[in-house]
């Protein structure tokens, strides 16, 4: 079938709108007709190939919308199904089978290559391959093909145009701090970043009860939306020594860190904010694939600090998902106040405006309404 797609051609280069063939589904697959999908910091990431995808490619891993077709061998869901699409796992490997499928050792493979896991692609322009397959769904289009593994069934009263995001930036931040971190209540957590991952983990340490909840942040906008949300204190890192004045709130350190920038800097920052037995959990993606840091080893030992890589905030979407959607039914996860949508159409344009703080979480709206 012929689907209309943003296609990343260029690193750092416009999206560009085209008419793309996509496959009909295989077996184990699922088309979904896309309602919405979320703009996120990897989608961009993989068009500047610091995620290596073959370009041109179709990206978009936080798709949303009504299964259409399933292949012969799906059973989790079925055509009129509203669903929201996530990553991709294997479903068999040890991590998997303990409920951590954000840590399938098939991960990378079934996620970021560009193609179906026989390397076959799934999409093609002018009879040429397009990389597709991404994240298990390549979303920035009018319809996807998604797999068993990776939709998730949603109600019929759930605002579908904009749950894509739960899919990945969202369960991210929330889940690193509901997850990953298990925050406790009364805790103290200090959250570096406040863009749509940041500001998810506001709300998941509001859930978690969390007694102080520091967020650093350098746009005034997104520091009120946080104190809006629930954070107890907005910092602007231009006024420096981030370390001292969050001392200054908690001054034994604080119990959690969460750092969403993936700046060395920033990481080295949040790290003197711990106090003893502090954990800081990691998601934000560095600048480079070979970032590291520095730090002081004996400091770590010394106060029993973790430092923890996150990815997709420990979750396994079958049951989280449900979980934030159940949250923000009783007003207690408002997500939808980091949302703003743009038209498909307009991806570029909706880029430059969050690129400027103008918004902190895209969600492009395809037309494909849902059913009532």
């Amino acid at each position: 079938m012929i689907v209309t797609a943003a296609v990343a051609r260029q690193p750092h280069a416009p999206f560009s709108i085209a008419q793309i063939e996509l496959d009909a589904p295989r077996e184990n697959e699922v088309l979904v007709r896309i309602v919405g999908v979320g703009v996120c910091h990897t989608d961009l990431i993989a068009r500047d190939q610091f995620i290596p995808i073959k370009l041109p490619a179709v990206l978009g891993h936080e798709g949303a919308g009504v299964v259409e077709q399933v292949g012969s061998a799906v059973t989790k869901v079925r055509p009129g199904d509203r669903v929201v699409l996530s990553f991709n796992s294997c479903g068999a490997c040890p991590r998997c089978r303990e409920g951590q499928p954000a840590y399938c050792q098939s991960f990378p493979m079934l996620n970021y290559t560009g193609a179906r896991p026989d390397g076959a692609p799934a999409m093609h322009e002018g009879g040429e391959p397009v990389s597709s397959n991404f994240f298990g769904q390549s979303s920035f289009a009018s319809y996807a093909l998604a797999y068993e593994r990776n939709v998730i069934k949603v109600g019929a009263d759930a605002p579908l145009a904009i749950l894509g995001p739960l899919g990945c930036g969202v369960q991210t931040g929330a889940g690193g701090v509901m997850r990953s971190l298990a925050a406790k209540a009364g805790s103290s957590i200090a959250i570096f970043g406040g863009g749509a991952v940041g500001l998810s983990a506001v709300l998941g340490a509001v859930v978690q009860g969390c007694g102080q909840i520091i967020v650093v942040e350098p746009h005034a906008a997104r520091r009120a939306l946080a104190l809006e949300l629930g954070a107890t204190h907005a910092i602007d890192p231009s006024g420096g020594e981030v370390p001292a004045r969050i001392r200054e709130i908690v001054p034994a350190g604080v119990d959690y860190a969460f750092e969403s920038t993936g700046l060395e800097a920033v990481i080295a920052s949040a790290l003197q904010c711990l106090g003893s037995h502090g954990v800081l959990g990691l998601v934000g993606v560095p600048p480079r694939p070979d970032s590291e840091g520095r730090y002081n080893i004996a400091g770590l030992i010394t106060f029993g600090h973790t430092i923890k890589g996150i990815i997709e905030g420990d979750s396994d979407p079958d049951s989280f998902i449900p979980e934030l959607l159940a949250l923000h039914a009783a007003g207690r996860f408002p997500f939808d106040k980091l949302v703003k949508t743009y038209p498909f159409a307009q991806i570029n344009e909706a880029l430059e405006a969050q690129h400027r703080g103008d918004c902190v979480k895209v969600v492009l709206l395809t037309g494909g309404d849902a059913p009532d």
